[in-house]
């Protein structure tokens, strides 16, 4: 289940990928996958040991020799040379942080010029309803701190270097999930009802019929907004 296109970004084999804030490393998943260089990084420990179990199952399996690991670290100082990386994968971070516009000109940093970047943050409309159903939603410890407006990420990634290339919409499905969670308990998983839908979730993934209509009403009511960015050489884009 991934937020951005990995087509979209360009993933090649080959290509030296960054996951920041990577959680349990889908992405870097992903792009294993498809024959990438991949480092993941975040501050969670219980996240990390997924992202580096997954890491190394993948590189265990390729046909290729593939480099792969994770460091705990934050968007704010990655451990890593300026323009280390071909592409840059930032999902569902942005909202958790102060100083965004900070953390975008770092991603930008490492990104070598011309590489290409993902960033993803949740959609006002879905910030607004669940903020509305309950205030825990962003009052929790480690929550959301803003909603954003695309604009002002666009221009954040504008001021960092970065011309803004395109974007799109994702997990339409996870919308109701989330406002389930949110009127039943956010941090209660076991919940007839939310557990009877995760379970509709993980059936969904797998399935192509539920991917096209998840594809169609991710026009109508998206969990997750990605604008696709490429480092320009030098200067404001």
């Amino acid at each position: 289940m991934l937020t951005v296109d990995l087509d979209r970004l360009a993933v090649r084999p080959g290509d030296w990928l960054l996951d920041a804030g990577c959680g349990g490393g889908r992405h870097a998943f992903g792009a294993l996958e498809r024959g990438a260089h991949v480092v993941a990084v975040d501050l969670d420990i219980e996240g990390l040991r997924l992202a580096r179990t997954g890491i190394h199952e993948r590189r265990a399996t390729a046909t290729e020799k593939l480099h792969g690991g994770v460091v705990r670290g934050n968007v704010f100082g990655l451990p890593v040379p300026d323009a280390a990386f071909d592409r840059v994968i930032c999902a569902e971070v942005m909202e958790h942080v102060d100083d965004y516009a900070s953390a975008i000109r770092e991603l930008a940093r490492v990104l070598r010029p011309g590489g290409t970047l993902g960033l993803t943050i949740p959609t006002a409309i879905t910030e607004h309803v669940y903020l509305r159903l309950t205030r825990d939603y962003f009052e929790s410890p480690g929550g959301h701190i803003r909603i954003f407006r695309p604009r002002e990420l666009a221009l954040a990634m504008s001021c960092a270097g970065l011309r803004v290339t395109g974007v799109s919409f994702a997990h339409s499905l996870h919308s109701p999930y989330w406002a389930i969670r949110s009127v039943l308990g956010l941090h209660d998983e076991a919940t007839g009802p939310t557990r009877a839908y995760r379970k509709f979730l993980i059936r969904a993934t797998h399935s192509r019929i539920w991917n096209r209509v998840e594809r169609i009403l991710d026009w109508v009511w998206p969990k997750s907004l990605v604008l696709y960015g490429t480092r320009v050489a030098s200067g404001r884009s």
